[in-house]
């Protein structure tokens, strides 16, 4: 399929408490795809060729961040479809969902000093062969903006030497370590690269006039490249 006929269709889900919904609609738009709204009580995926799962503090972080969520019915279908293939984005809270439905390891936890961290964070890409990664070279650092309170990523020795063994680590925050993130973690990815989970946020980073950059338009154009792709 010729990239100019191709018509790329992201989902970006909608929970109650989702606040980045709409940005990264915008995001996914801005690398040629067409956005489409995914409704939290709504199994149907409506034909999305990919889904990002944004950030915000669905259902009002109650019990624990992103364990509500994770039984919303469109995350059912989210689920199947993502262990059938489909490339799948969590941002921040949908990191958070995303670790709890199973689809990537570990666990966020309450950031190092019990602060809620906003600020403008470098992070290198570890990991340039995921879905969401194909535009950057490994290696590259890349300044997106981080805001969470709930962003230290944990897991057990096993998985963190699994992942770092394995290569999963898509993503990790240059300098100082912002929330106490286990090996400097900002990012990791499922086994076939198809799931990509993060704390920080590229869909605020995609255009230099509003954001400190617009290096996280390259997750957005990698997905779109990679659907391509796949389809050619």
């Amino acid at each position: 399929m010729d990239r100019a006929e191709a018509v790329v269709k992201i989902g970006v889900i909608t929970f109650p408490g989702t606040l980045d919904d709409v940005d990264a609609a915008r995001a996914a738009r801005y690398a040629d795809a067409e956005a489409v709204s995914l409704w939290h009580a709504d199994e149907d995926l409506h034909g999305v060729d990919a889904v990002i799962v944004p950030g915000g503090f669905s259902y009002g972080d109650y019990l624990r961040c992103g364990a509500i969520a994770r039984f919303a019915p469109v995350m059912t279908s989210v689920v199947e479809a993502a262990r059938k293939g489909m490339p799948v984005l969590g941002i921040c809270n949908g990191f958070q969902i995303l670790c709890e439905a199973g689809l990537l390891p570990g666990a966020l936890v309450r950031n190092a000093k019990l602060h809620f961290v906003c600020r403008d964070q470098w992070l290198r890409v570890e990991n340039n062969t995921t879905s969401w990664t194909g535009r950057y070279e490994k290696g590259a650092e890349i300044l997106v903006p981080l805001k969470s309170g709930e962003g230290g990523y944990v897991a057990d020795q096993s998985t963190l030497d699994e992942l770092e063994g394995e290569g999963r680590v898509v993503f990790r925050y240059v300098g100082e370590n912002p929330n106490g993130s286990r090996n400097d973690i900002a990012g990791v990815c499922s086994a076939n690269g198809r799931v990509v989970g993060l704390m920080p946020h590229p869909e605020h980073a995609i255009d230099a006039l509003t954001g400190p950059s617009d290096d996280g338009l390259g997750m957005f154009y990698s997905a779109v490249d990679a659907l391509v792709a796949a389809t050619a």
